[in-house]
């Protein structure tokens, strides 16, 4: 996990420093590309079976909106300051709750409820709308959440039926052409030091993923939770090395009640989790049933 933390936060510095010649629009897409060739030792190794499905509208509608969140996010990272744009994206967690208890009728008790608004609380504080701080920026990242949380309940229900493996080249498959439409009106092909940072978004996002799908087959996801944050320490400090940009105490103290916030989810969930399969052997061998 904290080596997917680190693939992330370096790749939302190789989007900055893209974004200073590039359009986010081609960013996306040239991540995408990269990353789909960075996935093409995947099919060499599981063959044509990482293929077949059944469920292929799901997975073009589960990445149209996956691209549309996407170009909101990487529009957050090239132009607000580094540690808002990705404190406002840990926000998804708290959209996944709802959206679960929406979409998937997942029972959500008074308790996470409390803790999804504590989280918004925190939200509120980087926002800080009305004041002269705010701006249609902070609505554009936390749009990205918005949908991001959306795309998690739609991976929960593909993954019933398929493969990690399958879900991810074919997001991967489907996210290439339709994130091209958008670059096409701002296209331009990148110079020098910008070719590094595409393909360095590119790999560096598809890594990330990779390490951590493997971190939460491996490890409890209330554990885990936690070192992601290490994302934002981190591109906040390159953020003001690189770039001169200031901390602002407002989105450090919201980051921290939305961290808190979450943390307090995973652990819910984690502790209901274990409880089910504690329980399932039991009320599986009730007589008559």
């Amino acid at each position: 996990m904290l080596g997917s933390t680190v693939f992330f936060a370096l790749m939302a510095l190789t989007i900055r420093l893209a974004s200073k010649t590039l359009h986010t629009y081609e960013i996306a897409f040239f991540r995408n590309f990269f990353g789909l060739l960075a996935l093409l030792p995947l099919l060499h190794r599981s063959g044509m079976a990482v293929l077949r499905t059944k469920q292929l509208p799901r997975y073009l509608l589960r990445s149209a909106i996956g691209v549309v969140s996407m170009l909101c996010g990487f529009w957050a990272i090239g132009h607000l300051p580094l540690a808002q744009a990705i404190s406002l994206s840990y926000s998804t967690p708290l959209f996944v709750t709802i959206a679960a208890a929406i979409f998937l009728h997942e029972q959500v008790r008074l308790r996470r409820w409390t803790a999804v608004i504590v989280g918004f609380i925190g939200v509120l504080v980087i926002v800080r709308p009305g004041s002269a701080s705010f701006t249609l920026g902070s609505l554009v990242a936390l749009s990205a959440a918005v949908l991001s949380g959306i795309v998690a309940i739609q991976i929960k229900q593909l993954s019933r039926v398929d493969s990690a493996d399958t879900i991810v080249l074919y997001t991967y498959l489907f996210w290439v052409p339709i994130s091209l439409v958008p670059a096409l009106f701002v296209w331009q092909w990148p110079q020098g030091m910008a070719w590094l940072w595409a393909v360095g978004a590119g790999i560096l996002g598809t890594g990330g993923q990779l390490l951590w799908t493997r971190a939460l087959k491996l490890g409890d996801v209330s554990a885990l939770t936690p070192i992601s944050f290490m994302q934002l320490p981190i591109v906040a400090t390159a953020g003001w090395l690189l770039f001169g940009e200031e901390i602002s105490h407002w989105t450090l103290i919201g980051a921290g009640i939305i961290f808190a916030a979450n943390a307090y989810i995973a652990h819910r969930e984690a502790q209901l989790a274990r409880r089910a399969a504690t329980t399932a052997p039991v009320e599986a061998a009730k007589p008559g049933e």
